[in-house]
């Protein structure tokens, strides 16, 4: 499948690790309002990981939830919506898929974004320097694993998925910072390997635009902000790339 976007008077919308969970409405709201806008304005939207706090398995949801509802709306609009897996919902799958109206992106895509080839990434298999994290990324990316893990019932699913955010969260406070960021080496042997200048993904929550040399020619790579203290989104219309702020709505 190549997916190409020629220049238009719509941008075309990158997003990442909102880490949607109930215990955060406002970030659920600031997702589906951008949905409701992003039907009108957008010429497509791409969310490359971590779009959940957890994903246990399609089969726990009944396809009514706010934020899916939202995201078929997109797709029943025309709109393509593209969702790449991260490392917290890498068990979406083919029911989410139906459900939502989405295409699932494989870790790498490469696409044709206004006429610049464009590598698209989670993030997380960058980050070669945390050695005990590529570990457990390998365990739960082995199938095996995964059809052990759905096997079990619901109930244990988010048990295990609770003590698994809970050790991450207390593992993360004591390593050293270096560790949580893309190797700019694996950076570039990427970029290499798939024939490409730019590369766009999320993971680490440093949004930002590099801009370096490679192979003797511009290269760049944008970080996608978190949903935390707002929404992130990074905005590209006609070859311009800008990442903006997104503000949280205010409840009464």
């Amino acid at each position: 499948m190549t997916i190409s976007h020629p220049a238009s008077d719509k941008p075309v919308l990158f997003i990442s690790d909102l880490h949607l969970d109930p215990s955060r409405p406002q970030l659920g709201a600031l997702f589906l309002t951008l949905l409701e806008q992003a039907r009108s304005q957008a010429a497509a939207l791409y969310i490359l990981g971590d779009l959940f706090e957890a994903w246990i398995g399609d089969d726990a949801v009944s396809g009514d939830e706010p934020p899916l509802q939202g995201m078929r709306a997109l797709s029943a609009s025309g709109v393509p919506l593209y969702i790449m897996r991260g490392n917290r919902d890498f068990l979406l799958g083919e029911r989410f898929a139906e459900l939502t109206g989405a295409t699932l992106l494989e870790d790498p895509t490469v696409i044709d974004l206004h006429g610049e080839p464009t590598l698209l990434m989670h993030g997380d298999s960058l980050c070669i320097d945390d050695t005990e994290y590529q570990q457990f990324r390998a365990m739960v990316h082995n199938r095996q694993w995964q059809q052990n893990f759905l096997a079990k019932s619901i109930p244990e699913r988010i048990a295990m998925a609770k003590a698994a955010r809970t050790e991450s969260s207390g593992r993360n406070a004591s390593i050293d910072d270096y560790l949580m960021d893309v190797n700019q080496g694996a950076v570039e042997a990427a970029m290499r390997e798939h024939g490409v200048h730019r590369l766009i993904h999320g993971h680490t929550h440093r949004p930002a635009v590099h801009d370096f040399e490679l192979d003797g020619k511009a290269a760049q790579r944008i970080v996608l902000g978190d949903w935390y203290e707002q929404g992130s989104q990074l905005v590209c219309l006609n070859g311009k790339l800008a990442l903006q702020d997104l503000p949280l709505p205010t409840f009464s």
